[in-house]
């Protein structure tokens, strides 16, 4: 449940003086930087900092304070290594974290660090269902859409290719079982019929009896819940080998570039989905991102969105003490107000200044609920000439 909290126009010019004589807001990045997704992180941090940059450039936040971005590795199924990340963040003084970026490691630093410690967290990529009721004191955020909606999208896309029939794996861990449990309940609530649905560990070097399991169930295709860099590839590596499966559906997780170069045109013809949309916003955050890094890399767009909310909630609250602006993160990435796109946070930091409003758009099309959560938007891809191609949006 999130409370949102009015800020006073007496505070509001207190905070920005203050902030003004500080000269400097530290935002935290904490990602996935080794782990199963670690192909991912360079991409989002990139994005992120773009935001970070941008603000910079424009000198116009809480009048005249500079950001720094501090980056931490938060893994993504270590629970230990991402409260101990998020503890150094604190303990540097950040004002807010971008992440974390699996959902295991962002209920641990969500938990143990942000809700004692009163710091607010807007995840880029962090999806499971269990999120959305989470205990977080109106602390936690995130701009990519739950793997509930996922769930649904995922039955479309299958559907409406013809396929009736499918089996599951999923990697062992929040993530993958919700997602693989909402998936399987919008599945069969269209009629559609799961063979098997079962984990797999990360980290093995054999699938073998994995495959076998999944093999003996059948289906017309694998749906494969899991890490692209992790044992998400070895099960299809396993049943393509073995004859099992040669079409495979993939979820946010096992898109990136690293499918293609494993795979290839072994996989011709599998499909998948994950956040992202054909907005103006998009298409702008690619041209900002230029050859620096790959805008169209998972959730990179996302994290661009995530820290720049931050920052524009920071600046509508006249304050960077997240006990002042979590109030404001709902304000400023919904209607009413001024639409703001990639590269308009100049723009939006003067409206804000000025007590007016903004509706921050961005990279992901951004729309919050109540509960803190991106309704979003998502991409579906199918592997042609071995490569990643868009099919689509939803």
């Amino acid at each position: 449940m999130k409370y949102l909290l009015p800020a006073t126009a007496l505070g509001l010019l207190a905070a920005t003086g203050a902030w003004a004589e500080t000269g400097e807001v530290k935002l935290g990045i904490a990602l996935g930087f080794t782990g199963p997704l670690e192909s991912l992180a360079p991409h989002m941090e990139a994005g992120a900092k773009l935001a970070v940059e941008e603000i910079n450039a424009s000198g116009a936040l809480l009048g005249g304070a500079s950001v720094a971005s501090v980056s931490g590795d938060s893994t993504c199924i270590d629970a230990g290594a991402s409260a101990a990340t998020g503890e150094r963040l604190v303990g540097e003084g950040v004002k807010g974290i971008m992440g974390a970026m699996c959902s295991g490691a962002t209920g641990a630093m969500l938990s143990n660090v942000a809700l004692p410690n009163g710091v607010v967290m807007i995840s880029p990529s962090a999806t499971s269902p269990a999120l959305s009721t989470v205990e977080d004191n109106g602390l936690f955020f995130r701009t990519a859409p739950s793997d509930a909606r996922q769930g649904e999208i995922m039955t479309d896309v299958i559907m409406d290719r013809g396929f009736k029939e499918v089996a599951i794996t999923y990697t062992n861990n929040d993530y993958g079982k919700g997602l693989a449990d909402s998936f399987q309940a919008a599945f069969e609530a269209k009629g559609g019929s799961v063979t098997i649905s079962t984990p797999h560990e990360d980290g093995k070097g054999d699938y073998s009896a994995e495959v076998g399991a999944l093999a003996s169930a059948g289906g017309e295709l694998l749906v494969v819940a899991g890490y692209v860099d992790q044992g998400g590839s070895g099960v299809i590596r396993g049943a393509l080998d073995s004859g099992a499966f040669d079409t495979f559906v993939l979820p946010d997780g096992m898109v990136g570039t690293v499918l293609e170069e494993i795979f290839g045109d072994e996989i011709e013809g599998s499909f998948g989905q994950l956040a992202g949309s054909n907005s103006e916003g998009a298409a702008l955050f690619a041209e900002m991102a230029g050859d620096k890094f790959d805008a169209a890399s998972p959730y990179a767009g996302e994290s661009y969105d995530a820290a720049a909310l931050m920052l524009l909630a920071m600046q509508a609250a006249g304050s960077a003490e997240p006990s002042e602006y979590k109030a404001k993160l709902l304000d400023v990435a919904n209607a009413p107000g001024e639409p703001i796109l990639p590269g308009e946070l100049d723009k939006a930091l003067k409206i804000l200044a000025e007590g007016g409003d903004v509706d921050y758009v961005g990279a992901s099309a951004v729309e919050m609920f109540e509960a803190g959560e991106s309704a979003g938007n998502f991409r579906e891809i199918e592997i042609k000439g071995g490569k990643i191609t868009t099919a689509g949006y939803r």
